[in-house]
């Protein structure tokens, strides 16, 4: 599976994944606003035995297919952030 890397220029460490390059319409739009804008990083293909360094490939592979994106933080402020807007269950 191919998968776009783009990172926050708002929130240090977070990175967002796609499925579609640039097509950021699956995203809600209170964490693409919290996001900010996107910085395309590189693109990658994605299997389930790929080791990524911070995150676990069958759960990326699981949120790019249910819901056309994964969102990978470094920390909890972001969580927090958008809990606080109701943006995310």
């Amino acid at each position: 599976m191919l998968c776009h890397i783009y990172r926050s220029n708002h929130k240090l460490d977070t990175y967002l994944y796609l499925l579609d390059k640039d097509d950021f319409s699956v995203l809600p739009q209170e964490l693409l606003r919290v996001f900010g804008a996107p910085e395309f990083s590189f693109s990658f293909d994605l299997t389930r035995e790929r080791e990524l360094a911070k995150e676990d490939a069958a759960e990326v592979i699981e949120n790019l297919s249910t819901q056309g994106y994964h969102l990978q933080l470094q920390n909890d402020e972001l969580i927090e952030e958008l809990l606080a807007r109701k943006a995310i269950n």
